[in-house]
């Protein structure tokens, strides 16, 4: 009987990590296409993204309602607590991510019929693939259960913050130069700021994995990098 409680719970354990897998594949997919939507102009694509955002939510709910029912009937203590409590995290960073991701794909929708400057396509671009990037090896960190990774992508946080203060100047910088140039790059700023968020949520996850891991919070100061002072746009 205890070992048929223990295989049991073992299985609710693997299953919330399952999940929050699943999750993140499905974030991973809304960022690089909603990327591409906006790089391409393709509102088709876009709206992929943006539908993909409720298999994302319900998800989200599925993993906290089981999580929720595993600790009330297990009563977990120590490192499986942990767990648990780090999968209901990191599914709502995820979540986030999710959402962001579809207010670039709206941006991307919006923006479809316009021109486009190159370069500062480009910029975001390049500022969505480091992020990607950064997403990638944190959750392959909370798969792995791996404090290096983690810890390394904590560090790159301040990367994307530069970036993101780069792109802002570059991109008033256009505006002031032409007044025609305002709405399109209005969106980009926008895209840019959703991106930067992005990155603040797998720097988030990577703080979870560490709490997993060593049971104690990571409490040095991010390093951060972002002097602009457009500091909430994009969330919503």
């Amino acid at each position: 009987m205890a070992e048929h409680i223990v295989s049991a719970y073992d299985a609710e354990l693997a299953a919330l990590r399952n999940r929050v897998v699943e999750m993140g594949g499905i974030a991973e997919k809304m960022l690089d296409d909603a990327t591409r939507a906006l790089v391409r102009r393709d509102a088709e694509l876009a709206q992929s993204v943006i539908n993909a955002d409720v298999r994302l939510d319900n998800l989200q709910r599925e993993i906290e309602e089981n999580a929720i029912l595993t600790i009330a009937k297990r009563q977990p203590m120590a490192v499986d607590l942990r767990e648990i409590i780090s999968a209901i995290r990191v599914a709502g960073d995820v979540e986030r991510i999710g959402d962001l991701a579809k207010n670039i794909a709206k941006r991307a929708v919006a923006i479809s019929g316009q021109m486009q400057p190159t370069r500062i396509v480009v910029g975001v671009e390049h500022m969505s693939d480091l992020v990607q990037e950064q997403l990638k090896d944190v959750l392959d960190g909370f798969t792995q259960q791996n404090v290096n990774v983690a810890i390394d992508v904590w560090k790159r946080d301040g990367e994307i913050d530069a970036l993101y203060t780069s792109l802002f100047r570059e991109l008033l910088t256009y505006m002031m130069e032409d007044p025609r140039n305002i709405g399109f790059c209005t969106h980009m700023l926008f895209c840019a700021k959703n991106i930067e968020r992005i990155g603040d949520h797998t720097t988030n996850i990577a703080e979870t994995i560490y709490y997993l891991v060593t049971g104690n919070p990571l409490v040095s100061e991010r390093p951060k990098n972002d002097d602009t002072s457009f500091a909430r746009v994009g969330e919503g």
